[in-house]
């Protein structure tokens, strides 16, 4: 694995390991938003050693029991581990503002994805950078409460 990849991985899990701690430290009051989009914390199980798995990210696009979540991974060229954990069993947890509830994930099919990229890209436009720099199909996935 190359230094920059190496770097990149290092980065996000400080990302990840500083969102938990804010959410921590404030005693759940702070963390639950990243800009106007709300965060959530995706629990998956790992796909080769069965253990589960938590990471912390935003859900640009929301409502009526559905969170969409993007495998953006900051535009690297690899997919997040957690989307992988994802591919291999799509039944997950996400904890929003505390409440913890069941989900059945799917990666959005080429039409719900064209639907919902405007809708990502205007709540964040890190996404489209991200786009660009990779020549991988960042996936997007929606997450349906059971």
């Amino acid at each position: 694995m190359s230094r920059s990849r190496k770097f990149s991985d290092v980065v996000m899990k400080l990302m990840n390991f500083v969102h938990r701690a804010v959410l921590a430290l404030s005693g759940g009051r702070l963390g639950w938003t990243l800009g106007n989009m709300p965060s959530l914390e995706l629990h998956t199980t790992g796909r080769v050693s069965g253990i589960r798995r938590s990471t912390m990210l935003t859900a640009p696009v929301h409502g009526n029991g559905r969170w969409v979540i993007v495998a953006s991974k900051g535009g690297d060229d690899r997919d997040p581990l957690w989307y992988r954990n994802l591919q291999a069993n799509p039944d997950a947890e996400i904890t929003v503002r505390g409440r913890t509830l069941n989900v059945h994930t799917h990666t959005a099919s080429p039409a719900e994805k064209a639907e919902l990229w405007p809708q990502i890209v205007a709540a964040n436009a890190r996404y489209a950078e991200y786009q660009t720099k990779t020549t991988r199909d960042i996936p997007v996935v929606i997450c349906e409460e059971r």
